[in-house]
This record gives structure tokens, sequence and C-alpha cells, in this order.
């Protein structure tokens, strides 16, 4: 049985890694269709994503265009790459998977072809383009179903069905319906479906960030990365497990999926924390939960940042600077779970190599001296090269950077090239300054991805491209460098380097198949829900449901991210959530008078979708981590969702708590301290899950660790209570108070609405605009007037962003009073309790560490490090 539960997880695993690629190995010109079209597939994205077509004035795409033809190119490789089952032929393409492969790329290619008929008959579609649109459609799902597996199919056809059933649906959800005219145009012809946001960011964005981790594999980046990882870590305690933590975290750095993160890391890390100890399926766990995590992890965060960008309207730099805290807390949490894990084991580390520890001391000495020197020089020549030269100065920077690199990839010769994805050879652990120092050139192009958009503020497309631009030159020229530094022949390396590069253009490419028709797909539903209104219906019911509590509603948004990630990747699923959700409850919220941010809920969506990655019974990383430790699948499941909890607590505290996210941080004081109590908070809730910190934790002391982790994450709950955030002025303060406002400040009313049958008093919040205090009233669609002595809303304007709130002129509304701040005292003063309770269970567990120690005579548990 145990042979045969290895094969079937062999097969998963054999699965998930076709799904990357395409899962037919044909012969002949199949072979060279699918291995030319994806390179002409990656030179096309590179060539509009690049500066070059508005340089020479040539190959201009408009975002109709380049959309389609980007659809084209995904659906035509899936249903060449895709069987239509599985008992279909691998070695062959079918000729009915030939024409069907056309005619979808034909229908994708519509818009391309004929934009500009397409544009002068917006609104009034002509049959063939009807019949092209539900040709285009059909198509595109059955195309979905061979990559992503039938759950995102389905999601998008019961959509449709729900377009076309509206007027059948239960009263709350109904609608008018949509002929087939209309579905056409909003779902294919235009750009408010299919060829919509989601699928305009997988084409500006996404494309060149998986081409840019496809780079980086080929050159060896990834191998370098985790076999520093394991220099760093692997003498620690639990040392495999935490070098698995970071060398996924450093993965998640050029990576979006959980799977390809288990998949690339695993193959080492797993089978070295079983060395040492960890069970299979704990080990598996590790991964999991680590791999999983890279979707968060800025710069790519998977492609669910990107469309963030769009949804929120913020900057791509400003976006992953919010994101890195609560990712970093994330991969540390789940260290010090390792190390807790390590300890409860009785673990040790991974032997060294054999150094002094006077060598190893100057090895790290140099280093961090080496390093530091390094970065001072970066800021130097950053900061007056420009002054210099000007508008040549980038001429200047390209030489730097290239004699940089150069002098790198010397370096780099004087070590010994790192092993390949063998933890055989991982058995001793290498001296860490060699590892760092034989693929420092790796670091270049992530260095200029994010010189590109933290410091030039580019365009998160164009930073890529310049990116995979620098890793171009290195897949080309790292090997022949290499070769002519050793003396050795040249024509072998330039091959190998030319063949890097374009394997990488023909990988980064297969790995876009499944993202292209995720978010084709997840147009549909995108289309759906603004053809139907559906949002609203949805708020109403999620409204009545969670009966206005937002931690209910947020609860049944989680559930709802982990519902659907049972079959959906995360992108799609964000797609989904994001769409449904996040508007129902940021309205919902500020109706309430709660200031939620807009950030905070979009985040709170990503991180539950990739919660879902690790989330039974599907969990589809558990399955790629389990079939690479031989472990149960349900079981590392099970154990990497427990490990998963550090996560889930995460969104739900700075939905509360924004300054988590860097938002409202006003010196340097407060970033200090939210990061400070951050970790502590997150040290002290992974003590309490694994009921674990220096010995085994007794009950009433995970309750006193949960109490800490309050008081740590939210101390606004005491603060508020104890010290109300606002005062209420009465009516008659209202236009003082407003006269008062700047633009963009923030007017809270409270108002007292008569139902008839009942009465519902609530403070609405809105951002008010304008210089007197008729125009910022009216910026939100306000006129008041009195009536005797009470002051009453006269008339909404239509659209306006009351009535967004839920206020309507159906029922009278008075003005109780308005809000303004109250003073008070710092909310992080409400952090001390939380301090002095982890602080208790901290001296508690140490005493009676000392006491259990001394009973049994020695001082550290004696399990070492088992070799086979």
């Amino acid at each position: 049985m145990s042979t045969a539960l290895n094969a079937g997880h062999s097969e998963f695993v054999n699965d998930l890694l076709d799904t990357e690629t395409g899962r037919r190995k044909p012969t002949g010109i199949p072979h060279a269709v699918l291995f030319i079209v994806p390179i002409i597939w990656a030179l096309f994205q590179i060539w509009i994503t690049s500066p070059l077509p508005y340089y020479f004035g040539v190959g201009v795409f408009n975002d109709t265009a380049s959309r389609s033809l980007h659809l084209a190119f995904g659906v035509f490789l899936a249903y060449l790459g895709f069987p239509m089952l599985k008992r279909s032929p691998r070695d062959r393409i079918p000729i009915y998977d030939w024409a069907l492969a056309l005619a979808a790329a034909g229908c994708a290619a519509y818009l391309f072809i004929f934009q500009a008929g397409l544009a002068e008959r917006s609104g009034r579609p002509e049959p063939q383009d009807i019949a092209v649109a539900v040709t285009g459609i059909i198509l595109l799902l059955e195309a979905t179903r061979r990559v992503m597996g039938l759950p995102m199919a389905c999601v998008a056809i019961a959509f449709i069905i729900y377009v076309f059933g509206g007027p059948y649906a239960p009263g709350l959800i109904a609608h008018g319906g949509a002929s087939i005219s209309r579905a056409a145009s909003q779902f294919w012809l235009t750009q408010e479906g299919v060829f919509g946001v989601p699928i305009g960011v997988s084409v500006t964005f996404v494309f060149m960030y998986v081409l840019f981790g496809a780079m980086l594999e080929k050159a060896g980046a990834g191998n370098y990365l985790t076999t520093l990882s394991f220099a760093l870590l692997g003498h620690f305690r639990g040392g495999p497990a935490k070098a698995a933590v970071v060398a996924s975290g450093m993965h998640g750095l050029i990576s979006g999926s959980s799977i390809a993160n288990v998949l690339t890391c695993g193959p080492v890390t797993i089978m070295l924390m079983k060395k040492v100890g960890f069970s299979a399926e704990k080990a598996g766990a590790v991964e999991v939960a680590a791999g999983s995590n890279g979707q968060i992890m800025p710069p790519v965060m998977g492609a669910a940042a990107f469309l963030m960008v769009e949804y929120i309207s913020m900057p791509y730099s400003e976006l992953i600077v919010h994101a890195f805290v609560p990712a970093l807390l994330t991969y540390a949490s789940l260290l010090y779970i390792v190390h807790l894990e390590a300890c409860k084991m009785g673990m040790q580390g991974m032997p060294r190599a054999s150094c002094r520890p006077q060598q190893r001391l100057l090895g790290w000495g140099l280093t961090i001296s080496a390093m530091l020197i390094l970065i001072g020089a970066i800021y130097f020549i950053s900061s007056f090269v420009p002054l210099l030269f000007g508008d040549k100065s980038w001429i200047v920077f390209l030489l730097l950077l290239f004699l940089g690199y150069l002098a790198l990839v010397a370096l780099s010769i004087r070590y010994p090239e790192l092993p390949e994805g063998d933890s055989e050879k991982l058995l001793k652990l290498p001296a860490v300054t060699p590892i760092l120092f034989s693929g420092l050139h790796y670091l270049l192009p992530i260095a200029v991805l994010v010189w590109c958009l933290m410091f030039f503020e580019m365009s998160p497309g164009l930073a890529a491209f310049y990116a995979c631009l620098c890793m171009s030159v290195i897949l080309l020229t790292q090997r022949p460098v290499v070769a002519l530094l050793r003396r050795q022949p040249l024509r072998p390396a330039f091959s190998n380097g030319l063949g890097r590069l374009i394997g990488s253009m023909g990988a980064g490419s297969r790995n876009m198949i499944g993202i292209a028709l995720a978010t084709g797909s997840a147009g549909i539903i995108v289309g759906a829900v603004s053809l139907t209104g559906i949002g609203q219906a949805l708020g109403m019911v999620v409204e009545t449901i969670s009966m206005g509590s937002l931690p209910l509603m947020l609860v049944l948004t989680a559930l709802f991210c982990l519902i659907l990630g049972m079959g959906l990747p995360t992108t799609a699923n964000y797609i989904i959530v994001s769409t449904l959700m996040a508007p129902v409850i940021y309205n919902m919220t500020a109706a309430q008078g709660l200031a939620v941010s807009l950030l905070a809920v979009h985040l709170f969506c990503l991180y539950f979708g990739v919660m879902a990655d690790a989330t039974p019974p599907v969990a589809l990383a558990a399955f790629a981590a389990s079939g690479i430790s031989g472990g149960d699948p349900l079981k590392t499941g099970l154990q990497g969702f427990f490990y998963e909890l550090r996560t889930a607590i995460l969104p739900f505290v700075f939905v509360y708590n924004p300054e988590l996210i860097l938002l409202n941080i006003e010196s340097n004081f407060q970033l200090a301290w939210v990061l400070f109590t951050a970790v502590l908070a997150c040290m002290s809730f992974a003590c309490a899950t694994q009921r674990f910190m220096f010995t085994h934790a007794r009950w009433w002391e995970i309750v006193i660790l949960a109490g800490a982790v309050i008081f740590l994450f939210r101390p606004d709950i005491a603060h508020d209570r104890v010290f109300p955030p606002y005062k209420t002025l009465p009516s008659d303060q209202v236009e003082e108070v407003v006269e008062k406002l700047e633009d963009n400040g923030m007017l809270r009313l409270f108002i007292s609405t008569d139902y008839g049958d009942r009465v519902k008093d609530q403070v609405v919040v809105m951002s008010v605009q304008g210089k007197t205090v008729e125009d910022k009233l009216a910026s939100v669609g306000l006129i008041l007037g009195w009536e005797g002595e009470t002051l009453m809303i006269e008339n909404i304007l239509v659209n306006s962003r009351v009535e967004k709130l839920g206020v309507n002129m159906d029922d009278p509304t008075k003005i109780l009073g308005i809000e303004i701040p109250a003073e008070r005292p710092a909310k992080w003063l409400f952090n001390l309790p939380g301090i002095f309770l982890l602080g208790l269970v901290v001296l508690v567990q140490l005493r009676r560490k000392r006491r259990e120690d001394k009973h049994l005579g020695h001082k550290w548990p004696s399990r070492h490090f088992i070799e086979e």
C-alpha cells in the first residue's frame, strides 16, 4: 500500500509539473510548434512592454489589440499542450485539437483584426460578432477546464447562467436578465468582460514578472538562494526547516506560485527536514506554509498585486511597501514555529563544515563589511552620477552595472560550483562566505527591478522589462565569461547560455498559459457582476446574514475565499472575492462610521486566497509537498493549515489596526514600536498555538499568551473603550465644523432615520471637498435644512456618496450631531499590558525550565542529526 500511495503521490506531482508547462510531449512538427510559439509569445510581450515601439514608432499596440493577441497565444497553446481527457494521446496532437486551437485563437484575435469595425458598431453587434463571441466564450471555458480544472470553468458558467436566468432567480438576487446580443458585447466584444482589467494586468505586468522568474531559475538563482539559506541557517535547531522557510521566502521574491515554490525548494528542503527528525507530514507542512506565503512576499506577490494596483488605484511601489511588513511577519513567525517544533522534539542542527570559530567570525566580518561597502558605493554612485553627467547618466549607469557584473562573475569562479537539487550533497553545511560570493551576480537583476520601482518610479511592467533585459545579458554571458576566465572553450559556453535564454522564454510563456486563461475566465465573472448588479444584492445578503457586524462580515469573506480556493488558483480567487466582497465590506463599514482602509480589505481577500492553497480537502500545495515527502496528503494539509493560522490572524488585525500595513504612521518611533509589538505578538501567538515556549505551556499560560496577543495586536480595543475616539457635538455646530474641514477631510455625521416601524441611528463617514460649507456638503451629495429646531436632510443627489452609503430620501432623516476626533492618550500605551503578560509567561517558563533541567540532570536535549 505504501508503494502504491507513493506512486500516486509521484503521479500527482508530475501532473502539477505538467500543469506548469503542458501535459503533451509530441515529436516532429507539433514539438517544434510547441517550442517556437511560446518563444514568439515571449518576444511579443517583451516588445509591447518595452519603450522601443514608441521610440521607433513601429509596432505600437493599443490595449484591445495587446489583450486580444495575449489571449490568442494562451488558448492556442492550451489546446495544443493540454489533452481533452486523461485517455487522450500525449505523444501527438489530434486533428480536432489543431482545429480547436486555431478556432479559439481566431476568436480571441477577432478584436485585434476587426477592431476598427467593432469600434464603429459599438453596442450594436452584427450576427457574425455574436457568433464569434459565443464560440470564443465556449472555447475559452473548455481551455480553462483543460488547464485549470473543472471548478474554474464551472464558476464562470454559473455566472453566465445567472446573467440569462436573472428573472427566475430568488427575489433578493433577481434581475431583468440580458439578451444574447447584450451579453456577447459585455463578455467578448468590449473591455467589460474577458478582455477587461484582469487580463489587462496579465498583459501589462504579470507576464514579464513570470518571465523574469523563469530566467532567474534557468540561470541558477533558485538553487543559489536555496543553498545560501542552508549555509546561513542549517546549523540551528531544526536548521533545514528554517532554511526551507527562508529559501521559500526568497523564491517568493521571484515566483508567484505556491505550487511552483513547493516543487522548486521541496526536493531538497523536505528531504533534509526528514533527516533531522521531522515527520514526513510536518516536513511537508512547513514547506506548504512557507511556499504558500511566497505569494504575499513583495515585490512579485503573484498576479494579485498587479490587479490590486488597478482596483485601488495605488502606485505599485507604494503597494509593496505596505505589503512588506505583514509578509515579513508571516515568515518570522513561521521561523519561530519551526524553532519551537525543533525544541519540542529535541533536535540539533546539521553539522557545519570543518571550520574553526575564529575563521567563521573573520569570514562573517569580511562578508558584512563587503556588503556594507557595496551598498554605500551604490548609494554614492546613484546620488552623484546624475549630478555629473545629466541626461547621459544612464550610459554611465549601464557601464558601471556591466563592470560590476563582470567583477562579481570573476569573484564567483574562485569558489566551487553549487550542488544542484540534491539533498545528499548537503549533508554537511558549507561555509557561508563561499556560497554567498559564488552567486552575488544573481542579485543584480533583482536590485535593478527594485531600483527601477522604488527610486526611478517606473511602471511595474517597464521595471520588469529592464530586469529581464539585465537577466538576458547574464544568461547569455555568464558562462562565456566563466569559460574565458578559466581558459575553456567558448563555443559550448555560448551555446549553453543561448539555450538557457531561449528555454527561459519558453518556460515563462508556458507558465503563463494558466494565468492568461484564469484572468480571461475571471473577466466573465467581473462582466457578469457589472451587467447584473449582483454586487449590491450580495451586499444586502451579507448585511442580512452578518446583521451589520464587521467581524462576522470578515469571517464570511474568509470562508468564501477558502471555499473558492478549493478549486481556483489564488489569482482567480482574489478577482472574484475582491469584485464581490471588497466593495460590500468597504461601503458597509463606511456606512457604520468605521474608517476601514480599502487596501486592508483587498489584502484581506488576497491573504485568504493564499490560505486556500494550504486548506484541506483540496490543498494543492499540500498534495505537491506530500508527493515529495511520502506523507499523507490530508495530514500534511491539516498540519500546514495549523501552521498557517499565524497568517490567518494578520488580515483580521490590519483591517482594524492599519499601522500594521504602515498606514497612519506619523513618526519613526511609531514605526519602530509597531514593528516591535507586531513581532512580539506573532511570537506569542506561535507559542500559544504550539503550546510551547521554553518548555511545554500549561492551559493558563496559553490563556495569558492569548491576552498578550490581543493587547499587542489590537491595543485599540481597550484604547477605544477607555477613551472614545470621537466626541459628538450638537447639530447646531455642523456648519461650523464643516467649514473648518480641509479638502479630503472626513465628515462624520450622526444621523437618525425613521423607517416607520423602527428607528435606525448610524454614523456616516464621507470625504468632502470644496471651499464653502455648501460646496463641501454638495461634494458628498447632501443638502441640509432646518425644520424648526431640528436639522434635517432635505435632499440627496443621485449617485452621490451619501446615497451609496445607504441613505435615501424615502424616509425622513435628521442630523443628531457631528463627530469630531477626541483628544486622548497615545494608543501605544495600551500595548504595555500585553508586554507585561508576555514577560510574566517568560519568567514562569524559564523558572520551570530550570527546574526540569535540574531534575533531568542535563541542560539541552540530546537528539542529534540523523545520517542515513
